[in-house]
């Protein structure tokens, strides 16, 4: 019984948590996100990067992307927080990453100009790691990208636990993928703020943690929420933050019961468990999950609004081309009966 009610009063504890942090961000402008030429890159109305720590492309007619820098000089990470690419924005989304590091075994976007070529792929029972090759066909550049793809990490959720993750995490870091010499790791959700943002905290504070410091777990979110809004998006994500970082840190002081890569708890042998440390629960549950909820539907609503106005963009632009084509046609035809 005893157990019963601490666990409610820590479910109520990170619930009053994520509002604190929620009514202590601070917002700050964010104009070039609602420039109109840049609405329909944004795949959510109420996710859009800061002015100040917005990643801007280079060699581009529009430098805008919604995607953020986000720079923990103590831990010496960067990281650059972005959302899924929308379908129209192939050409955008790889020469951002083109940027950042200056399915078929190979795809080639004409449209973009870039060529991606899967190298090789070693898939786990709850992530899969992707090594490929993308070039600029134009210039010929390349670069090689390491992709950790979390695949049973559902959106609004966290994972299976934090054991799960954590060999997730670790398996990034051991990658060097996050190494400040290979420059900022891109990492992306749908939003780009709530699953990312858990990665990037939890990462960020083990990282202080190994170097001996102490943290406030609260104001290092609160420090990276200046370069992005709204990291963490639900009371079940942060909580499930704080775990993954208690958990992380017996491990990092050498807790002999903790074994995330030995045959207890192994990244190929997890399965997925019913028993899950994820859920509030009474009100505060109800109120959570209606809130996640609410904010799902609206999302969905957002994403079909976007596939819509890519149609149309699409059908406009194949409108002008054909218009162009049967212009061409007719200059040439006048030239023809002129030079007759």
């Amino acid at each position: 019984m005893f157990f019963c009610i601490k666990f409610k009063r820590d479910i109520k504890i990170y619930f009053c948590y994520f509002k604190e942090i929620r009514n202590e961000s601070h917002d700050y402008p964010h104009r070039v996100a609602k420039f109109p030429e840049n609405r329909n890159r944004n795949r959510y109305r109420d996710v859009s990067p800061y002015d100040h720590s917005r990643v801007k492309l280079q060699n581009a007619e529009n430098d805008y992307i919604n995607a953020s820098l986000v720079d923990m000089g103590e831990a010496r990470r960067s990281y650059v927080l972005t959302q899924a690419s929308l379908c129209f924005h192939f050409s955008t989304f790889y020469g951002f990453i083109m940027l950042i590091y200056c399915y078929d075994r190979e795809m080639l976007f004409k449209e973009t100009g870039f060529s991606v070529k899967l190298l090789s792929e070693d898939v786990k029972s709850y992530y899969t790691v992707h090594l490929l090759q993308l070039e600029n066909i134009n210039s010929g550049e390349t670069r090689t990208i390491s992709h950790f793809h979390y695949t049973t990490w559902p959106d609004f959720g966290v994972p299976e636990s934090p054991a799960s993750f954590l060999n997730f995490l670790f398996k990034v870091r051991e990658s060097g993928s996050l190494n400040p010499d290979h420059g900022p790791a891109v990492i992306h959700c749908s939003a780009g703020i709530g699953r990312s943002g858990t990665f990037s905290l939890v990462d960020t504070c083990l990282v202080l943690m190994e170097k001996g410091d102490d943290i406030n777990i609260k104001q290092v979110l609160l420090n990276m929420r200046k370069y992005r809004m709204g990291l963490i998006q639900t009371p079940d994500q942060l909580r499930f933050s704080y775990m993954a970082i208690i958990e992380g840190a017996k491990y990092i002081k050498g807790d002999s019961n903790i074994q995330y890569n030995g045959s207890r708890i192994g990244p190929e042998e997890e399965k997925p468990t019913s028993d899950r440390c994820t859920g509030l629960s009474s009100k505060v549950q109800d109120t959570a999950e209606e809130n996640s909820s609410s904010i799902l539907r609206r999302r969905i609503r957002e994403d079909r609004k976007a596939t819509t106005t890519q149609k149309v963009q699409q059908m406009k632009q194949r409108l002008n081309e054909t218009e162009r084509k049967r212009k061409r046609l007719r200059t040439e035809i006048g030239l023809c009966k002129a030079h007759d």
